[in-house]
């Protein structure tokens, strides 16, 4: 699609963008949209992301579209390389392909009111050209880990040796007989040690800060008689999909409150598990003071069964800067390296994209006035008409799928577009006053989680509002996305007062329909009592059995609820 003008203009080919694409599609058939993608392939975070090891840390079987479950995942949690092919085959199944501009940027975006339009400049980075495109609808599926977070650390240039981030592998850089440095113990180091250390003749250095709550992260593969039942017996992926959510997300519990007895006895455990596996040398280092749940919990994926490996240690002595031939430490002590590894996590608080509401004012100059990011439901902005952020701020989870609450998102995201995109409305956007007191109430359940307990990538610089994480379990967060308050919107457009008459007339039938659905119940069951038939009973039979289809073809159609 070359097109200058969209009904919906979608930035990154992510699993949030690909994610509108086939909401679209499937719900209604929509075309005139298109996907701009910086890189030259869709994936996002799974495209950029090839380090050793990187793979999922919530089951797959919950780690993928609602609308399309996949029966032959060869393990419990999917690989970098497995589900990228996952988005590549979901790309070619719905033609998304020909909906993306690939290497082309998003340079600006700006509301023109004078005609309700989003002006979206672009270049591609292959030609240079720079194009305009107007549209409806405005949506952002950047998502939060799109931009390696360098480090700062003093004399980062000087360093001779070679040097990359964990989200930019080098592949070309063989560690063979290499001194490896590896900055960083989250998720990505945790991962990625384990495997490039598997060569005795690579020297690992992980250096450390803060200790990390690491949990068991076995990943067993699927039986083919598993695989067989997936593929065949209705309804058992399904099934199995929603006991892995359920088993998860009942996992918020242990994010309520400060702490509880449930963290205390998370704690206790783990701090056994990470003794039974860790090197006697580290104990003192490696089990954190902090409440397990205020950072992200690190799955086990054998890496403090590597630190036994002759070639593998930990540093915690603090990093004062980089030299020319390595590492000097804040006790003094240099260390020479050939390579260094920065799995330093990304830039999470920073909005990455130049996009201007109705007063000129961006996105980050939005949220500094506000003291941190913040949105209404995660999912709009006030004074951004048209404007919908995928995985926006307070939307992910510590415990849960985010594929899941992006799905949630777009279901919501599409009820707002429709009167839109059909021509009844010109622009919404949630009032100042819905959000402020939705991201208040927010607060006020953040204040009281264990997230307060820890400087966190949740927090703004670390220590201040925490802006990342949704305080409640996603079930929670899908009922409150099920269908939009229409109050908490400013809706313009000249056929705005007949489509609020529809809206109002639909509404009222819904109700006298269900309170005549009760009454005709309760009717029933009192004839019966009285031994009377019902008059026109096999007229009633078929009602129930239309109504019966009429709800099957409707959950079909409203999949992304599911």
């Amino acid at each position: 699609m070359k097109s200058d003008s969209v009904g919906v203009a979608v930035i990154g080919a992510g699993f949030g963008g690909l994610g509108v694409g086939i909401a679209l599609k499937r719900q209604w058939g929509y075309e005139d949209f298109v996907i701009f993608e910086k890189a030259s392939e869709i994936g996002g975070t799974w495209r950029d992301n090839t380090y050793p090891g990187c793979g999922s840390d919530v089951p797959i079987h919950w780690y993928s579209y609602s609308t399309d479950l996949k029966s032959d995942w060869k393990r419990s949690h999917g690989s970098q390389a497995e589900i990228q092919q996952y988005l590549l085959d979901v790309t070619e199944k719905y033609a998304l392909r020909a909906h993306c501009l690939f290497d082309t940027a998003v340079v600006s975006a700006n509301w023109d009111s004078s005609i309700s339009l989003w002006q979206i400049v672009t270049e591609n980075f292959k030609t240079g050209k720079k194009t305009t495109t107007t549209a409806k609808i405005l949506i952002s599926a950047v998502g939060p880990l799109s931009e390696p977070h360098i480090s700062s650390i003093a004399g980062a240039d000087d360093f001779k040796g070679e040097t990359f981030h964990s989200a930019q592998w080098r592949h070309d850089v063989v560690l063979h007989g290499k001194r490896v440095a590896v900055i960083g113990n989250g998720c990505s180091a945790t991962q990625l040690v384990p495997v490039i250390s598997e060569d005795p003749a690579v020297n690992v250095v992980n250096f450390c800060r803060t200790p990390m709550w690491l949990v068991p992260g076995d990943i067993p593969a699927y039986s083919e008689l598993s695989k067989w039942i997936f593929t065949h017996i209705p309804f058992a992926m399904r099934l199995h999909r929603n006991k892995i959510m359920f088993q998860y997300d009942i996992r918020f519990l242990l994010f309520r409150g400060k702490t509880n007895f449930l963290t205390r006895g998370l704690a206790k455990s783990q701090t056994k598990y990470i003794k039974q596996r860790a090197p006697k040398e580290y104990h003192d280092k490696i089990i954190p003071t902090y409440p397990p749940g205020c950072k992200r919990l690190v799955r086990d994926t054998n890496y403090l069964a590597s630190l036994h490996r002759p070639n593998v240690s930990q540093n915690w002595d603090g990093i004062a800067a980089v030299t020319e031939n390595g590492l000097r430490l804040k006790t003094g002590e240099k260390v020479p390296f050939d390579v260094i590894i920065y799995a330093t996590g990304f830039v999470t608080e920073k909005f990455p994209v130049t996009i201007k509401n109705t007063h000129s004012e961006t996105v980050n100059e939005y949220w500094e006035r506000h003291g941190g990011p913040a949105a209404y439901l995660g999912t709009t902005l006030p004074t951004f008409p048209n404007f919908i952020i995928i995985e926006g701020p307070n939307t992910a989870t510590g415990h849960a799928s985010v594929v899941f609450t992006e799905e949630t998102q777009i279901n919501y995201a599409l009820q707002l577009m429709k009167p839109v995109l059909s021509g009844d409305l010109a622009s919404f956007e949630p009032t100042a006053a819905a959000s402020d007191a939705y991201n208040s109430h927010l607060q006020r359940r953040l204040d009281a989680s264990v997230w307060t307990q820890c400087a966190s990538w949740y927090r703004v610089g670390a220590q201040g509002r925490i802006f990342s994480v949704f305080p409640g379990p996603v079930a929670l967060f899908w009922w409150w996305l099920r269908a939009p308050r229409w109050g908490d919107y400013t809706l313009t457009g000249k056929g705005k007062a007949a489509w609020e008459r529809r809206r109002k007339v639909k509404s009222v039938l819904w109700w006298l329909g269900v309170l005549g659905l009760v009454g005709a119940g309760l009717h029933g069951v009192g004839l019966r009592r009285a031994g009377m038939s019902l008059p026109g009973e096999g007229v009633c039979a078929e009602a129930v059995r239309r109504v019966g289809g009429f709800v099957g073809s409707a959950s079909s159609s409203l999949s992304l609820r599911v």
